[in-house]
């Protein structure tokens, strides 16, 4: 089961992530997302666990629950769809089929 967590600490790691969620049952995978950039988590991430009624336990009990000082958001992650994409998705320039002047 893929779960999203929203609301986290800018503090949070990985390791913390996936700590808070073994009290719930094994995960496989714990993951903050930060800006490519400036590598500053966003507040948000994702953990995958293997077993998905432990993971539905673990989404019943820290949804809006309190961590780290901020509130919780906890819930199934949502597969990507067509319109999910990033916004750098190399589709091309800014000009597309706009028609030249002839200023020249």
């Amino acid at each position: 089961m893929n779960i999203f967590v929203a609301g986290l600490s800018y503090q949070i790691t990985d390791a913390d992530l996936k700590e808070l969620f073994e009290e719930y049952g094994e995960v496989s995978s714990a993951k903050i997302i930060a800006d490519r950039e400036s590598r500053r988590s966003k507040g948000y991430g994702f953990v995958e666990m293997s077993n998905d009624e432990e993971g539905q336990h673990a989404i019943e009990e820290l949804n809006d629950a309190e961590y780290d000082g901020r509130t919780l958001s906890v819930s199934v992650a949502r597969p990507r769809t067509e319109g999910d994409h990033p916004r750098n998705n190399n589709r091309g320039g800014g000009y597309g089929n706009r028609e030249r002047s002839n200023r020249y």
